[in-house]
């Protein structure tokens, strides 16, 4: 799964205190990636290819346990709200920001092949859905873009930055299924996807700063995007 994971940021995002946060959420959603990646470039992770790891993706992430076990999904998660509930000086947000960054377990648990663990130790699981192709990818879709539309519901500003956002998931996500894979994991590889999670955090960030709530507009208190 990769912009079905922001499908939960786009919700808290849309009741998030004050105005929409929409790259803290972005952040959140892909923070467990963000950090496998990252600890994959050092070698405290690892992955490799191979095309018979599941019908869709050909990633054996066979070794992933401080990012992607439960337990380790939810201490990222616990940092995160920590750090947000500090930095913006509001617990309600820093709750939201952590349990998005928890959702990730959930909804890759529901798409990967068994790689997902408790604790870092056997069992392995995932319900596999990624051998399944035309269950994952219209799932990924509905969930993304009903987010989606919620947000854009609950929210007020240009439809340029919004359409620019939901444009760029869309092609990453393209490239993400039908774009050839490389023939071994590397540091091209790790590279490519925290470069994809940035550009699709800053594009959020831009979004959050031209969106305001709808209830807060008609009361006519507009808050200062900044």
């Amino acid at each position: 799964m990769f912009i079905g994971h922001f499908a939960p940021a786009f919700v808290a995002a849309a009741v998030s205190p004050e105005r929409p946060r929409l790259a803290t959420m972005f952040v959140a959603g892909q923070l467990v990636d963000w950090g496998f990646f990252t600890l994959a470039l050092v070698g405290a992770e690892h992955m490799r290819i191979d095309p018979g790891a599941s019908a869709m993706v050909p990633f054996d992430l066979y070794d992933m346990p401080y990012t992607h076990s439960l337990l380790g999904t939810a201490i990222w998660a616990a940092a995160f709200c920590g750090i947000v509930a500090l930095w913006r000086r509001d617990l309600a947000l820093g709750v939201l920001s952590g349990l998005v960054a928890l959702s990730h377990w959930l909804l890759d648990w529901l798409v990967h092949v068994p790689d997902l663990t408790l604790d870092g130790t056997p069992p392995k699981l995932g319900l596999g859905l990624w051998d399944w192709p035309w269950v994952a990818m219209p799932l990924e879709l509905l969930l993304t873009g009903g987010a989606f539309v919620f947000f854009m519901r609950r929210t007020r500003g240009p439809l340029g930055p919004p359409l620019v956002l939901a444009g760029s998931m869309l092609l990453f996500q393209t490239v993400n299924w039908f774009a050839p894979h490389p023939e071994s994991a590397g540091v091209f590889l790790y590279v490519q996807a925290l470069f994809a999670f940035g550009v699709l955090t800053g594009i959020a960030a831009w979004v959050g700063e031209n969106r305001w709530f709808s209830q807060t507009r008609r009361l006519g208190l507009v808050r200062p995007m900044i």
